[in-house]
C-alpha cells in the first residue's frame, strides 16, 4: 500500500510572495497591538482541501469549508488561518482578540472572513485581496 501525505502547511514561506509581504506587516501590527497570534494553516493542497470538503458531507464531523480543491486561496497561497494564544494555548474564544486581528489585517488591505456574510464566517482566516 503506498504511503501518501496530504499538506496542510503552517510555514510562511510557502505563501505567494505579495501576500507573505502583508502577513508579515500583519504579525508585527499585531504583536505591537498586545496579540500573540499562532499561524495554524497557510497553503494547502488540494487533496487537503477536498479532505476537509467532504467533512459533514462524506464523512463525520462538522462542515468546516464550502470551498473545494481549487476554491480556496489557501491553494493558491493567498490565505491563512490564526489563532490568538494565551501562553501556550490556542484561545479560540477570544472574540476581541480575533477582532481586533482581523480590523489590523483589513487596515492593511487584507480581507477578514469574520466580516463574511455568508455560511460560514471565519473569525480566525485572513486572506489576500481577490
Amino acid at each position: 500500500m503506498p504511503c501518501y501525505l496530504m499538506i496542510n502547511s503552517r510555514n510562511l514561506l510557502q505563501l505567494e510572495a505579495a501576500f507573505r509581504l502583508q502577513t508579515m506587516k500583519w504579525l508585527d501590527a499585531c504583536k505591537l497591538a498586545g496579540l500573540d497570534i499562532l499561524v495554524v494553516s497557510t497553503y494547502r493542497d488540494d487533496d487537503f482541501q477536498n479532505f476537509l470538503y467532504a467533512q459533514g458531507r462524506t464523512t463525520e464531523g462538522k462542515i468546516c469549508t464550502y470551498a473545494k480543491a481549487g476554491e480556496s486561496m489557501h491553494n493558491k497561497r493567498k490565505a491563512l488561518d490564526f489563532c490568538i494564544m494565551h501562553g501556550k494555548v490556542c484561545d479560540w474564544t477570544n472574540i476581541e482578540g480575533f477582532t481586533k486581528a482581523g480590523l489590523i489585517a483589513e487596515s492593511l488591505g487584507l480581507v477578514w472572513a469574520g466580516r463574511w456574510n455568508g455560511k460560514i464566517k471565519e473569525i480566525g482566516h485572513i486572506e489576500a485581496q481577490h
